[in-house]
């Protein structure tokens, strides 16, 4: 059936019920007929009518178990049926309507209720079904702009990370390995029944995206201090120490632009957290224990893992068993207890990790 107008199927073992039906109604709508209720799900499914008018005492299958079924498949479920019958017993009208019907019309019947009903009930099918599909195209519309902030927010990032390499040659590949390290690390806390309803999927997602602003405050350090190819004095590494502050008004500027929202803060907490100790003796507040942002406790072992097995100007890169040997020196100090135990299940997963971005050295010329 290819016409614009509505379809209608009429279900009804009586060839001259059917002939009636069609003769008042095909002006207007699309009519296909069905001798029985097997018959009736077969054409549902098939031609997926705007309105089907059923009786209900019918040979193989009566209507009422052909309602049942019609109402029981995602396919025809929403398709509003009337009965149209000649059985008016009150149980079977409340019969009717439990199944789902929208209406019962009892025969002997008049043609202009027919007529009014059936358009009646068609034109809500019709409402129903633009509602619908303005809920669908609202939702794809809600869905692109979603992917657009998203897009958005991720090229921020992005955009702030490249600022902070700029500054310094071996950030970018400590923020891919942190990044990974940290994930790696989050998602072992899951299984730490303390933290099971507070590292959710999303909170794993938040901390992959937000890392790479851990060390943004360092555009704020002096060149001198920042780059020099040596010890720092204990002058030049109270500066060094200011970049914690220096990356929380940064991000503070940009949520001033993007307003509130969980990224932004807790790019916040893992940019002023992340050199904080558990035993206090931490930066640049001097938190102790779970005073100091979940985010932070497991950047800082991220992040700390990271510059002892790294090369620098100024010292060798340790091998992976001595970092993971300093790291759990610092148990109950420098780290939370409970995010060692996280590490020591997934120490290998950093190895591998540092491996798989290790840095690789620049062509001279």
């Amino acid at each position: 059936m290819n016409s614009l107008k509505p379809i209608i199927l009429i279900v009804d073992d009586v060839p001259d019920n059917l002939d009636i039906l069609y003769e008042v109604l095909k002006e207007d709508y699309e009519i296909a007929a069905a001798k029985n209720g097997k018959k009736a799900i077969e054409l549902a499914q098939k031609l997926l009518p705007d309105l089907v008018l059923m009786d209900i005492m019918m040979p193989e299958m009566d209507g009422f178990e052909a309602c049942r079924q019609l109402k029981l498949n995602k396919q025809t479920e929403r398709i509003p049926l009337i009965f149209l019958t000649a059985a008016d017993k009150l149980e079977h009208k409340k019969r009717g309507f439990e199944l789902g019907a929208v209406d019962y019309v009892t025969k002997p019947f008049e043609i202009p209720e027919i007529l009014a009903r059936v358009k009646s009930h068609i034109e809500i099918k019709m409402l129903r079904d633009q509602l619908e599909q303005d809920k669908m195209l609202l939702e794809r519309k809600v869905d692109e702009r979603t992917r657009e902030i998203e897009i958005l927010k991720d090229s921020t990032i992005l955009s702030l990370a490249a600022v902070a390499e700029t500054r310094d040659p071996e950030t970018g590949d400590h923020l891919l390995r942190t990044q990974r390290y940290l994930i790696a690390l989050a998602i072992a806390m899951q299984e730490n029944m303390n933290y099971k309803e507070v590292i959710t999927n999303s909170y794993v997602d938040l901390l992959f995206k937000s890392s790479p602003l851990h060390d943004i405050g360092k555009v704020g350090v002096p060149d001198s201090i920042l780059l020099k190819p040596g010890k720092l004095t204990n002058e030049e590494y109270e500066e060094m120490k200011k970049h914690t502050t220096y990356g929380l008004e940064t991000l503070k500027t940009v949520q001033q632009y993007t307003g509130d929202n969980e990224f932004i803060f807790m790019a916040q907490e893992i940019a002023y957290a992340h050199h904080e100790h558990w035993n206090g003796n931490g930066y640049p507040r001097g938190l102790e224990g779970k005073e100091i942002p979940l985010s932070g406790r497991l950047m800082a072992i991220a992040d700390v893992y990271d510059a002892l097995i790294s090369e620098r100007v100024y010292k060798a890169a340790m091998r992976h068993e001595e970092a993971c040997e300093v790291i759990l020196s610092g148990k109950g100090s420098q780290f939370d207890p409970e995010v060692i135990e996280a590490f020591e299940k997934v120490m290998g997963q950093f190895h591998m990790i540092s491996l798989q971005y290790k840095r690789k050295g620049k062509k001279k010329g």
